[in-house]
């Protein structure tokens, strides 16, 4: 996959020590790509950072993304070819308890990744990732569009629809003949090395892994759960057809992509638990559902992919059953050394399981060219 679009490529990626950002480190890694990442923390304790010991294979920063001097320094002293930006709040439920922090980060520090990449001559091609909480939700039950209504009633979805809005503001009035730009919205993602807070995958990973029942908090609730390499991938495809310079009417430069499973994945939370313990020998989906506590969260939210596959010819691979499958295997591995694994080899456990994502990807694309 990409071929050698990013063999020997500077990559600058903020959030990288995140769940998705580590991720997406690794396959760079894997790539051939010369990366640095730039975060203040390591988000949590495990993490999928950690875990794989990302900071021994790449140029690992530490700095604050709303510090523009800081990251601006940063961004020139790398000279990358692309910036990935990822650094974020990320959860809705922390956004209500930290309003100003959340809209800081996601607001500020998106203007100053904009800002870093303009004032940096290397700069050919930036990707902005957003989120799937952008988008204005009314609750209907077709998927959302790139030219639907932008917004959010808590400050995540809020802070995520600002920053879209800012992206766009930069790519109109500045890089025109500046760095080709686009922004991504990725539906819930969810795969192995999440820990963080009020989310089901880890919650059902640390509880099973100490023998401990579920707490679900919204059963019910629908998302278009994804693996984690999927939405990568479609950053990849598309910080590929960046660095290519296009900006023809039809290229991908000032354009937002939504990136998410099939129509019909769309699933609760209880199917997520109980598939999940499908793929984990000796568990049961033992749910405890909690009265619900913190700030309302939306019920349904469903994306259209269709502008993905028709731009960048992209389109998810993964099932619904595989993404559990593959999310289970990288938990029971890292918690049980399965395979004679042990924590500290999960990079090879993750490197293993993006080289089985393309060899997946790549056989259904046959399957799909022969159609």
């Amino acid at each position: 996959m990409f071929a050698d679009s990013y063999t020997g490529r500077r990559i600058f990626i903020t959030g990288h020590t995140g769940f998705k950002g580590s991720w997406l480190s690794a396959w760079l890694v894997r790539l051939g790509a010369v990366v640095r990442g730039y975060s203040d923390a390591v988000p949590t304790s495990p993490s999928h950072f950690a875990a794989t010991n990302l900071a021994d294979h790449i140029d690992d920063t530490r700095g604050d993304v709303r510090d523009r001097n800081g990251l601006t320094r940063a961004v020139q002293q790398f000279k990358p070819d692309i910036v990935f930006h990822l650094a974020a709040q990320a959860l809705v439920r922390k956004s209500y308890d930290a309003p100003a922090e959340t809209f800081e980060t996601n607001m500020l520090g998106t203007l100053n990744a904009l800002e870093a990449a303009r004032r940096c001559d290397s700069v050919r091609a930036l990707v902005v990732i957003t989120s799937d909480k952008c988008y204005r939700n009314d609750e209907w039950v077709w998927g959302y569009r790139e030219t639907d209504h932008l917004g959010g009633d808590d400050p995540y979805s809020a802070s995520k629809g600002c920053a879209e809005i800012i992206a766009h503001s930069y790519i109109k009035s500045f890089f025109k003949d500046g760095p080709a730009c686009a922004t991504t919205r990725a539906g819930n993602v969810i795969g192995g090395g999440d820990w963080a807070t009020d989310r089901i995958v880890p919650d059902c990973a640390r509880a099973w892994a100490a023998n401990t029942p579920v707490s679900v908090r919204s059963p019910w609730a629908t998302r278009p759960w994804q693996y984690v390499l999927e939405p990568l991938s479609g950053y990849l495809h598309l910080g590929t057809r960046l660095l290519n310079g296009e900006k023809t009417a039809f290229s991908p430069h000032g354009q937002a992509y939504n990136f998410g499973p099939a129509a019909d994945v769309n699933n609760t939370v209880a199917e997520i638990t109980d598939a999940l313990a499908r793929h984990w020998p000796g568990f049961t989906a033992h749910t405890n559902a909690d009265a619900h506590n913190g700030g309302k969260e939306c019920t349904l939210l469903k994306l259209c992919c269709d502008k993905a596959l028709a731009h960048l010819q992209w389109k998810a691979t993964l099932d619904f059953e595989e993404t559990l499958r593959y999310t289970a295997e990288w938990y029971r591995c890292f918690y049980k050394g399965e395979g004679g694994k042990t924590p500290r080899d999960m990079l090879d456990f993750t490197l293993g399981q993006i080289a089985a994502y393309c060899t997946a990807a790549e056989l259904r694309e046959q399957s799909w060219t022969r159609r």
